[in-house]
């Protein structure tokens, strides 16, 4: 069985998500962040860089939520999470990952940082702006990409649509405007998947347990 180690509302949510998707059983490991446990010796063991989300599915331990979600996909080919390998659409199902996690989720996670992740001395306000400017760029690449497509890789939910709908979650948490009529429906379409809202219970409700 598949064993997920993660935090709610974190990227440990593109996993679940994912999973979800898929409908297998999993194990979810409740990693208490703000206590600290992601910087527990036994936690470091799995992943050295102390966050989240982690896999382990045997002998396997795999980090990175992108990386996972891709893993689960291939995993489980029926479910189209990811598409064939060597065909046009797995391009571009590669193109979109790689731009959300190096482009669109970026500018945020750099929000992010400077606003409460970072310890207050290493916080810098001034590059916020820049920031929320870098994302409204990469925003519209986005939109421009999608154009009128249900999904964002062919005529299929995939696990990119996963890492970008929830990257906008994200966007629109911190109360920054997606501008872009296409963006904002895809984002509402997407992230009312009855999948989504079970990953985030199952975090929730792990998390509740163990708090």
């Amino acid at each position: 069985m598949l064993t997920i180690y993660g935090y709610p509302n974190s990227r440990s949510t593109r996993v679940v998500w994912a999973l979800e998707e898929v409908g297998t059983e999993y194990e979810y490991v409740y990693v208490n962040l703000m206590a600290g446990a992601g910087r527990q010796p036994d936690y470091l063991a799995l992943n050295t860089g102390g966050k989240v989300p982690t896999l382990v599915d045997g002998a396997l331990i795999l980090t990175e939520s992108g990386a996972i979600c891709t893993y689960i996909g291939d995993c489980f080919p029926a479910s189209g999470l990811t598409p064939p390998v060597g065909t046009q659409n797995r391009a571009y199902y590669n193109q979109w990952c790689y731009f959300t996690l190096s482009e669109l989720e970026q500018p945020l996670w750099t929000i992010g940082k400077h606003s409460f992740a970072l310890p207050e001395k290493q916080r810098v306000p001034a590059v916020l702006d820049t920031a929320r400017w870098e994302f409204a760029v990469a925003a519209k690449v986005l939109a421009t990409g999608l154009g009128q497509r249900e999904f964002i890789v062919g005529d299929g939910f995939t696990a990119a649509d996963i890492l970008v709908a929830h990257t906008l979650a994200w966007a629109q948490a911190f109360k920054l405007p997606l501008e872009h009529d296409n963006l904002m429906a895809y984002a509402a379409r997407l992230l009312a998947r009855p999948a989504r809202a079970r990953a985030q219970a199952r975090e929730q409700a792990k998390s509740g347990a163990k708090s």
